[in-house]
């Protein structure tokens, strides 16, 4: 690939730096630094540069909205890495770069997600786009977990800096508060980007509408509601890149063709698939290559799934978590769509039935509910599934 770059003299002193071996690595307009190998050096002429690809892979890209960051549409999501050993995930890591991926999302709460990134990662820097995320809502704790993921991931600079489901949106005239460290630190260079998650439709529109930031990411699946879906028109009209989480509904959509045909059809969307295997990496690899049609049949797939998980279902997104009495809240309060929609062996063994007993010992607390961006009744939720987990090994 070819890039047109006008080197000017002024550009040139302290700003690229010319290796022995012709080699510039410089920031170009609207993306990332890049390695460029150098063709003609004469000051003051456009140049042709070709740019060290990541991998060779081809796939399809889109630019994230107003970051003008060029981002493949598939991008990987490392919370599963944390489940992974060093050597297999960064393994996984590579294998994904080397497809074709240059879009990686983590977060300081993902345990060693980070340090997996980087070490897999770190030597391609120049070539790849990382989004991470903080929880922390007060400035210096904030401005602290972004020098730790700097240092995790072996960078010294994030392209996406992203507030992690916030309850309510930062103060942006608070002097010496969450936002105005968020832009002191961009300014700085440590932050290319700012975003935010949330998981609130209704936090998340606020957050489009303010003005502060840059990307939101949001769940969004075939089984989102219009509301939800409304909000990557409203996205394109703030010129605000989409990331797309729970693409996959947590396991409870098991069809990827359908997720990845429905999601397609949204040009600022880049979904993040959660990748643990490379046998899934594998599959979304084969569907970038071999796009599926949002043709009648895929719609009837997709209406069938959306008939069957109509209603309050847990979406398994964690922040119930952690219980009191040790219940796996994420996983056993959709235990019965999980039963149904996956192979359902690994479910029934002595250690998940004691897992599901531990309902039994609910104190109906509340923590869980007050936590839940769905607002489920999930004391109700968790009786419910292990009625039916009981009613379903008992017929095995």
């Amino acid at each position: 690939m070819t890039y047109p770059i006008i080197l000017k003299p002024k550009i040139i002193v302290g700003a690229p730096m010319l290796t022995h071996k012709g080699t510039v690595i410089l920031t170009t307009p609207a993306t990332r630094p890049v390695k460029l190998i150098l063709i003609c050096t004469r000051p003051g002429y456009i140049i042709k540069t070709e740019a060290k690809g990541n991998g060779g892979g081809q796939m399809r890209k889109i630019r994230l909205g107003k970051t003008g960051l060029t981002v493949t549409k598939t991008a990987f999501g490392a919370l599963p890495a944390q489940r992974l050993s060093m050597e297999d995930a960064v393994k996984l890591l590579r294998n994904a770069y080397e497809s074709g991926i240059n879009f990686f999302d983590t977060a300081r709460a993902y345990s060693d997600s980070e340090a997996k990134l980087g070490a897999a990662l770190s030597d391609v820097r120049h070539n790849i786009i990382i989004a991470t995320k903080t929880q922390r809502t007060a400035a210096k704790e904030a401005l602290e977990e972004l020098d730790t993921s700097l240092k995790t991931l072996k960078t010294d600079y994030i392209d996406i800096y992203q507030l992690h489901n916030p309850p309510a949106l930062p103060d942006k005239d608070e002097p010496g508060g969450l936002y105005e460290m968020l832009l002191a630190q961009k300014k700085a260079g440590k932050i290319r980007h700012i975003g935010i998650t949330n998981h609130r439709v209704q936090n998340a529109a606020a957050a489009v509408k303010s003005g502060m930031f840059e990307t939101l990411q949001f769940p969004l699946s075939y089984l989102s509601s219009d509301e939800d879906l409304a909000l990557i028109s409203l996205c394109r009209e703030k010129d605000i890149g989409v990331i797309a989480m729970k693409a996959m509904s947590g396991g409870l959509i098991t069809n990827p063709a359908a997720s990845f045909a429905f999601l397609s059809q949204f040009d600022n969307v880049a979904p993040i698939f959660g990748i643990q295997r490379q046998s899934e990496l594998e599959d979304f690899i084969r569907l970038e290559k071999d796009p599926p049609v949002l043709d009648e049949a895929m719609k009837a797939v997709i209406a069938n799934d959306r008939k069957e998980l109509s209603g309050n279902f847990c979406r398994g997104c964690g922040y119930c978590m952690p219980c009191p009495q040790g219940i796996h809240i994420s996983w056993c309060a959709r235990m019965r769509l999980l039963l149904r929609r996956s192979p359902y062996q690994r479910l029934v063994t002595p250690e998940w039935q004691a897992e599901m007993a531990k309902i039994d010992t609910c104190l109906e607390c509340g923590q869980c509910t007050a936590k839940c961006p769905y607002e489920l009744d999930t004391p109700r939720l968790l009786k419910e599934n292990l009625a039916d987990y009981r009613d379903f090994v008992a017929k095995l």
